[in-house]
């Protein structure tokens, strides 16, 4: 990823967030008012696919695992049916808080940061996302049984102690991720997702807004103070039933380079209405808020499990996709059918959507690999 000199004003030009515009290192050959950061980089980039009516596709785990394959070197069910890498790749942190040499669907974290090296290789980008155990209970994201916020951003607790720690592996982690001449890779990082929906134990349910403001701050307290300068930070709540949930848990423009949104379509082709309202309702308030900030906005996380609808990518989601100016969109992932029958989001080859996917990837609109100029 080519990285560029910002100066002081980048924050008004670009909307980006205090860490990539004011506390990278500073160039010896610049300005005392220029810096120059990879999560720069990336932003601009990403900035420019606006600019240009573009939106760059992305796929989680792409090249880890497929419909009937895993770990097969230059393998994905994207590229055998699209025949492109995505521009964008999702990975996920789980279990790294525990110093796990493998994350929570069993990817290897070396495989990982070898896979984020390839696709900065291949002109595309990385996104990550972090799915961290509950640090009271000791449960999994999905386990509410207790609500360690309220302590976590309480100094001087125990549970405080364990997620700095937690937060500081993650972050080791991501500045770890460099190309072959040693440079940090710049990826798009996407905590405490999901927050507006109970289902993970940072969620609405489970802390009050200024206790999840405070994560937020807390997460980039530790960043910060490690000095990691290749991330872009996304916000991306989930359902929401009114405009002001979306920014109800909103951390501050100084915390946040992206609006993004969660949305998934449920209930097949009865359910289409529901998706198409709940992700305009969702991007409407991600624009407006755009709109008062200069920030990017992004469709972070969606899809339709098992693809039940031959044309979901050129009927549902593309023409959704056109209505606003999202810099990128991400699907979720193909499990394995003999891990996870019927688990998968982009079609693999030989799939009744195949032909529509390949049409949607094909769209002048979508980015894939390769988009990014090396």
């Amino acid at each position: 990823m080519k990285q560029i000199f910002l100066t002081a004003a980048c924050a008004a030009a670009l909307g980006l967030s205090a860490i990539a515009c004011g506390s990278g290192k500073q160039s010896d050959t610049a300005d005392a008012d220029s810096v120059a950061t990879p999560a720069a980089g990336l932003l601009s980039s990403l900035t420019d696919v606006v600019a240009n009516g573009k939106v760059v596709f992305g796929h989680h785990d792409d090249t880890a695992y497929g419909h009937d394959w895993q770990y097969e070197a230059g393998r994905s069910d994207v590229l055998e049916t699209a025949g492109r890498y995505p521009g964008l790749m999702n990975w996920d942190l789980g279990l790294i808080e525990y110093g796990d040499s493998v994350q929570l669907d069993g990817v290897p974290f070396e495989f990982i940061r070898a896979e984020v090296r390839a696709q900065d290789e291949r002109g595309g980008i990385n996104a990550i996302s972090w799915h961290p155990r509950n640090p009271v209970s000791g449960g999994d994201s999905w386990d509410v049984s207790a609500a360690p916020v309220a302590d976590a951003v309480t100094d001087g607790t125990a549970v405080n102690d364990t997620l700095r720690a937690w937060i500081g592996r993650a972050a080791d982690f991501v500045a770890s991720l460099t190309d072959a001449d040693g440079r940090r890779i710049p990826v798009l990082f996407r905590p405490w997702h999901e927050h507006t929906g109970s289902w993970f134990w940072w969620g609405k349910d489970h802390c009050t807004p200024e206790q999840y403001k405070a994560l937020w701050r807390l997460t980039r307290e530790v960043f910060d103070a490690r000095g990691v300068d290749n991330v872009v930070w996304v916000y991306s709540p989930d359902r929401i039933a009114a405009a002001e949930e979306y920014t109800e848990r909103y951390p501050g423009d100084e915390y946040v380079d992206i609006l993004g949104a969660d949305a998934y379509h449920f209930g097949g082709e009865e359910g289409t209405d529901e998706f198409r309202a709940r992700v305009r309702l969702q991007l409407d308030a991600a624009k407006a808020l755009s709109d008062k900030n200069g920030k990017i906005i992004a469709l972070s996380e969606t899809g339709l499990e098992g693809l039940g609808m031959d044309h979901w990518y050129t009927e549902v989601l593309l023409p959704l996709l056109g209505e606003y100016p999202v810099a990128y969109v991400c699907v979720w992932r193909n499990a394995m059918s003999t891990v996870k029958p019927g688990h998968f989001y982009a079609p693999y080859k030989g799939h009744s959507a195949e032909a529509d996917f390949k049409a949607f990837s094909d769209n002048d609109k979508i980015l894939m690999a390769g988009f990014v100029g090396k």
